[in-house]
């Protein structure tokens, strides 16, 4: 018998500017203490300043490379057997893959200091999106710490 409750998913909030949910998203994870105009504000900004060295016609077009380049495939959770912790590697939901590269993105973009937030995450964005940056590099760590504990992959449940 299940232990927890079926989880539904919400809908989701589409931002007024591209009518995209993925930005919406994404003003949700910057929003600090309900602000949500300043979020937009901010994430619009950055996705003007993403776009500028690009040909891209569409302006999503960088902000979608930079999710799907720091979207994990795998990654690692503790699992307790016989009184020993495993680090057992579980290849990730889509939702969650996604949601961890936001969430990814904007810390990073936050630690980077004496630099407007809007400038940080539109470099964010810009190196995710060539596969370069801190959210890569933590993507790639998390695929690095999988891949090592392939043995306990038998421990999945």
């Amino acid at each position: 018998m299940a232990r927890r409750k079926r989880v539904y998913r919400k809908i989701e909030r589409r931002d007024p500017r591209y009518d995209s949910a993925l930005v919406g998203k994404l003003i949700s994870k910057v929003m600090l203490d309900g602000k949500r105009s300043l979020a937009e504000r901010i994430v619009y900004a950055a996705i003007d300043m993403a776009n500028e060295g690009t040909d891209s016609i569409d302006p999503l077009e960088v902000i979608t490379r930079a999710i799907e380049n720091a979207k994990p495939r795998v990654e690692v959770k503790s699992r307790r057997v016989g009184g020993a912790t495993y680090q057992v590697p579980l290849e990730v939901d889509p939702a969650r893959s996604e949601s961890l590269a936001m969430r990814w993105i904007v810390n990073y973009a936050r630690n980077r200091k004496g630099v407007p937030m809007h400038k940080a995450l539109a470099n964010e964005i810009k190196e995710a999106a060539n596969n370069q940056g801190s959210s890569v590099r933590k993507r790639d760590d998390v695929h690095k710490m999988a891949q090592a504990n392939r043995a306990f992959a038998h421990f999945r449940w």
